[in-house]
């Protein structure tokens, strides 16, 4: 999980890292089987795929999602605009994912 890093915003890196040492081990057996979200990846999608609201269904805003697919990436603004913001939305997804799971 630490050899992740870069899958978690810069400033909570750190507190990640303390939750995880302070963690017992069947928190260990559930964050094995979690899948992160790589922001690189999430960032070609959101290229290639943005237009239709793919990148926001996959982050698991459906409401925006919807309003991408059916306005054409809402007139290519948030098209462009989420080129800019999906990475530090997908690391903040995978803090808040693995918080939830250590509290």
């Amino acid at each position: 999980m630490l050899s992740h890093t870069n899958f978690f915003p810069v400033s909570k890196v750190s507190l990640v890292r303390e939750k995880l040492l302070q963690a017992d081990d069947s928190k260990y057996t559930v964050l094995v089987s979690v899948e992160l979200k790589d922001p690189i990846v999430m960032l070609m999608v959101s290229i290639f795929g943005g237009i239709l609201g793919i990148d926001r269904f996959m982050l698991g805003d459906t409401a925006m999602g919807i309003l991408k697919l059916l306005t054409a990436g809402g007139c290519y603004i948030f098209y462009i605009v989420d080129w800019f913001l999906v990475q530090d939305r997908t690391k903040q997804l995978n803090y808040d994912t693995v918080m939830s799971l250590l509290i």
